[in-house]
């Protein structure tokens, strides 16, 4: 099987409904059984449909080694067959004297991802899943423009050094990205704003930064890419509606703020009224399916012609070393 896409996922407030930014939240969190853990509506949905046998699904996650078969067990509850698991081992970190790893996102989640990518095909294409509790953005923008050449080496080194990464981590990842082929795999970066952080804040990080209120948004964008039909958006979406309550309302207006964010989006709500006519028939039963669609149509000719998509541009990390700092739930508050 040649591997043509990988989806690469995060867990906790990514895949999951995660609360651990109190000590009582963090051990209620690590003694949930697989049952009681939730997934983020629309979540399982979507990697149900992204995966192919052409495509891999690689789970990189700050939860303990410890929660790996709690974690294995909920995502099986859930359908999601993975293809890599990646926890941290905080144990051996804490017993090495690192403590500062112990928050540290940057120097933990850049050498995992690039050592998967030395397994990866060159020719595979990445679409990459976090949130806006850590240092996501950041991380998988570095990441995706280390890959393709595009930053360079006393850049990384300034970035490395401002997110606290231990020696041995540094050399780990220099190491790594000197012999990766070069690339440019990394096509979108999906960031669940779980703190409802602006969108507006990740337009630093260009285009490829897409922040999402829900999973549905992300559907669409996908729909849009080709890496999703409209009858798998459409199954995103049907999901949505019948496990967690969102209506013509919500996801309407999530339709809306992403045409007003510039994303074309016509070509997707047209594919939508055509699956309705097809095989698909069937999702008219499914109410408010059809008037959902329906009020698609309605939003695009109200907005008229939507705004061009924002252009693309080199990321400045230097301006952006706060990002990949460890931060507080505080500061974190502060920023939002």
């Amino acid at each position: 099987m040649h591997v043509r896409r990988i989806y690469r996922w995060d867990l906790d407030k990514t895949y999951l409904q995660t609360d651990f930014d109190t000590l009582r939240q963090l051990v209620r969190t690590a003694l949930q059984k697989a049952s009681e853990k939730k997934a983020v509506p629309g979540a399982a949905a979507l990697i149900r449909e992204l995966k192919g046998p052409e495509s891999k699904l690689c789970i990189v996650s700050g939860s303990p080694t410890q929660m790996r078969t709690v974690l294995a067990e909920k995502l099986k509850l859930d359908g999601v067959e993975f293809d890599e698991l990646v926890l941290k081992d905080n144990v051996r970190n804490l017993l090495r004297g690192k403590f500062k790893a112990l928050r540290g996102q940057v120097g933990y989640k850049l050498p995992v991802l690039l050592e998967s990518r030395a397994r990866a095909p060159v020719d595979a294409e990445e679409v990459l899943f976090g949130d806006d509790a850590e240092a996501d953005a950041f991380v998988y923008s570095l990441y995706a423009d280390m890959v393709a050449r595009r930053v360079d080496e006393p850049v990384v080194h300034q970035v490395l050094e401002a997110a606290e990464v231990y020696d041995d981590d540094r050399h780990r990842i220099v190491k790594q990205w000197r012999e990766i082929p070069h690339a440019d795999p990394v096509r979108r970066i999906f960031i669940n704003l779980d703190r409802l952080t602006p969108p507006a804040y990740f337009g630093r990080y260009g285009p490829r930064v897409v922040p999402i209120f829900n999973y549905f948004q992300a559907a669409l964008v996908l729909c849009g890419d080709g890496h999703l039909s409209p009858v798998q958006a459409l199954k995103v979406m049907v999901e949505m509606v019948q496990t967690a309550g969102y209506n013509l309302l919500t996801l309407s207006n999530s339709f809306q703020d992403l045409i007003r964010r510039g994303f074309p989006l016509n070509a997707v709500a047209s594919g939508f009224a055509e699956a309705l006519q097809g095989p698909a028939a069937l999702f008219n039963a499914v109410r408010p399916v059809p008037d959902i669609i329906a009020a698609f149509t309605k939003r695009l000719a109200a907005l008229g012609t939507p705004p061009a998509p924002p252009p693309a541009r080199p990321v400045d990390y230097l301006s952006l070393l706060d990002d990949a700092r460890p931060r507080t739930h505080k500061a974190r508050k502060q920023r939002v």
